[in-house]
């Protein structure tokens, strides 16, 4: 069994961390300049130990969905 997700130690601990992990993530998904970007919502999910960050570029907006725990970016939707 493993341990509950508050239990497990977090590579993306910080709303700073998470952002930049979004934002590099928009930046290799869309051909979009890292100033065109902007962060327009963040939250943490203390269930499932995930990251939600909402970024605006240009005409669009993308919701980026990533795991705490690894560090890793789980999806990315368009809204």
């Amino acid at each position: 069994m493993s341990p509950g997700i508050g239990l497990m130690k977090r590579r993306l601990e910080t709303e700073k961390q998470a952002i930049a992990l979004a934002v590099s993530g928009i930046l290799k998904k869309y051909e979009v300049v890292q100033d065109q970007i902007k962060t327009l919502e963040t939250k943490y999910d203390n269930d499932s130990g995930d990251w939600y960050v909402a970024l605006g570029f240009g005409e669009k907006r993308a919701v980026v969905k990533m795991d705490s725990v690894h560090a890793t970016i789980s999806e990315i939707n368009e809204i």
